[in-house]
């Protein structure tokens, strides 16, 4: 087999991160695989959006927080796009917050940042066959959800959010004012309010002064906001 066919049965994997030195990090690593290619890399997800249809990867490799965009809504719009291109999100945040949020919007598999190397290639590996990559911890609670068998983690309240209000909620533990949110998120200030009341009730809190320093509080013990 000849050199240039070797290349080309490499699988194409689209790098999106907003840090620069993560972005080559991992383009490092993936360029040592025998398999596996970084066929580009995007700062942010409407970078993304526009590459994929000249780059056509085989997989997306992607971060939950992004400028703009998040990683949730990023998957969402890839699945309008491109339906059957598998994404992996690979995060600094907990997978007991965002890996059951990312299989329910298409996402393919989840993984942390601090996994390591090894772990990362066997993710992308599985999600490439087929499958789907969450630790075997999660697999676990995912599995007892998407049974029927329970309606949903129940460690946190927090988890009850829809994902809008959850990102409405992570920015007000911010700091960030509702007008900001709403510019942000592309909202009106309206509809920002109409999420901010409705996660008032989902988490049993009876003021605005209440829900701001509940969500700071949880923003910090998440290392939120980084």
């Amino acid at each position: 087999m000849s050199k240039k066919s070797v290349a080309q049965e490499k699988k194409r994997i689209l790098i999106v991160d907003d840090h620069p030195m993560m972005r080559q990090g991992l383009a490092q690593l993936i360029g040592a695989e025998p398999d596996l290619a970084a066929c580009g890399e995007a700062e942010n997800a409407e970078r993304a959006l526009d590459m994929i249809g000249v780059l056509k990867p085989d997989i997306v490799l992607a971060d939950i927080s992004l400028p703009g965009k998040n990683g949730l809504e990023l998957i969402k719009c890839f699945q309008a796009i491109q339906p059957n291109l598998p994404i992996l999100v690979i995060s600094m945040h907990d997978e007991s917050l965002y890996a059951e949020r990312v299989l329910r919007a298409g996402g393919r598999g989840y993984i942390m940042k601090q996994e390591g190397g090894k772990k990362l290639m066997l993710a992308i590996r599985q999600v490439l066959d087929g499958k789907i990559y969450v630790s075997e911890k999660m697999a676990a609670d995912i599995l007892e959800i998407f049974s029927g068998r329970r309606a949903g983690t129940e460690s946190s309240p927090v988890e009850k959010l829809t994902d809008r209000e959850f990102e409405v909620f992570q920015l007000l533990g911010q700091g960030k004012g509702t007008r900001d949110i709403a510019e942000k998120l592309h909202l009106s200030i309206k509809t920002v309010e109409v999420h901010r009341a409705n996660i008032k009730a989902k988490l049993n809190l009876k003021s605005s002064p209440e829900l701001i320093r509940y969500a700071v509080r949880w923003s910090e013990s998440q290392g939120a906001g980084s």
